[in-house]
């Protein structure tokens, strides 16, 4: 056989070597990120297993009845799947951080989810290309928050939710102190009445 245009077989053969070569390296990659979605009115929340999105529903307590939900969207469904109780209760705490703040826009924000500390910290890596050994960041830029599902509550949940809508609701970006401050705040009030005005 006589590939045209080369003048010897070896040529041909590093070729064909070289191509295999650079389409294995881009497919590995691709491979080891693999997401599933779990889609919300607010949230796409993204996660590498099953176990994973079992064990963020397990770890978020919070009750649609300590939110608002129907407040913003309307009246429920009546759904009772465990994916739409897991909507429910993901919408209900996303507009009660929205009520706290009072700051009311329609977003969808991504969240994240990796299965251990090691898995964030590594995400954490590739994206800033230095070690970071947070438990949880929002990225305006992406408009993601980044989660180890292991080390999770509805508290840390709400705070990121918090970054992402006063980065997205005012039309100037405040600045990093004030927005944890105000992300602070609603942690501390999310299981607490909010006074409407």
């Amino acid at each position: 056989m006589k590939l045209s245009g080369f003048k010897t077989p070896l040529k041909a053969a590093r070729l064909v070597i070289f191509t295999a070569g650079l389409v294995g390296l881009l497919w590995v990659p691709a491979m080891a990120d693999q997401w599933s979605v779990f889609d919300t009115k607010y949230l796409v929340i993204r996660y590498q297993s099953l176990e994973d999105l079992e064990e963020f529903d397990r770890r978020i307590e919070f009750e649609e009845s300590a939110g608002v939900s129907g407040f913003f969207t309307g009246s429920n469904t009546g759904e009772n799947t465990e994916g739409d109780r897991l909507k429910k209760k993901l919408d209900a705490l996303f507009e009660k951080v929205q009520l706290i703040l009072d700051m009311r826009k329609p977003i969808k924000i991504t969240v994240n989810l990796y299965p251990s500390a090691e898995a964030l910290h590594e995400a954490y890596f590739q994206i800033y290309k230095k070690p970071g050994k947070l438990r949880a960041w929002y990225i305006y830029e992406y408009n993601t928050i980044y989660m180890n599902v292991a080390d999770l509550k509805a508290g840390m949940l709400a705070h990121e939710c918090a970054h992402a809508i006063v980065d997205n609701f005012l039309s100037v970006r405040p600045p990093r102190a004030s927005s944890e401050i105000l992300a602070r705040y609603v942690d501390s009030a999310l299981y607490k009445e909010v006074k409407t005005y």
